[in-house]
């Protein structure tokens, strides 16, 4: 007995509609921050050359007007790094929160996402036990008939388990590409802004002899 596109649909029943629903639900989450992540990222690696060029010079000053002409998010947070006064800890700690704010912008949504990769292989597994029950349960109402009785509850268990994989797999990978991403920005903006700091109180050092 063969399964047409439509009867393999039809076979994964009220389960196959929530992994639909999940599938679209994270796809609109994953895009949503291919968008965001893509502003965020979107010129970084030109302004990040910019400002190790203009701190391996010494020149706070023009950092300073460089972040505060950038849109960037980076720039704001090194703009503080660069203006800000009072001792190192003080300005750490400011650094720290404004990195802080814009990293779990950056983790906005993920944890739904997450959610979605870890909960779809369950809700397909759930589906392939109801499509196994069924088969039996057909097996035994007509003992002796062919294959064919038992072919849709098997086909019903098998559409579930495939669609449970195949909802999960691209939200895991998003989910990962995401986090690794808003951690690189992270690790990256706060060693640059450690520079900045670091070379904001030697200057203010030297002024002061």
């Amino acid at each position: 007995m063969t399964f047409s596109f439509k009867q393999l649909i039809i076979a994964g029943g009220p389960v196959l509609l929530v992994l639909t629903a999940l599938s679209i639900y994270s796809i609109a989450l994953i895009w949503e921050r291919w968008t965001a992540y893509k502003r965020t990222f979107g010129g970084l690696g030109e302004l990040m050359q910019k400002l190790r060029a203009l701190l391996k010079a010494g020149d706070l000053q023009q950092i300073a007007d460089l972040c505060a002409k950038s849109k960037h998010p980076a720039a704001e947070i090194l703009y503080k790094a660069a203006t800000a006064s009072g001792s190192r800890a003080e300005k750490r700690e400011l650094v720290e929160k404004a990195l802080e704010w814009h990293t779990s912008r950056l983790n906005k949504s993920l944890a739904a996402i997450a959610t979605v990769g870890s909960v779809a292989p369950f809700i397909g597994l759930f589906g392939t036990v109801i499509g196994v029950v069924r088969a039996f349960r057909d097996l035994s109402l007509y003992a002796g008939a062919g294959p064919s009785v038992v072919a849709m509850g098997i086909a019903e268990a098998l559409v579930n388990t495939a669609a449970g994989l195949f909802v999960a797999v691209p939200a895991i990978v998003a989910y990962n590409f995401f986090t690794h991403r808003a951690s690189l920005f992270a690790s990256e903006i706060n060693w640059l802004a450690e520079q900045v700091i670091e070379q904001a109180d030697e200057q203010d050092l030297v002024r002061t002899r």
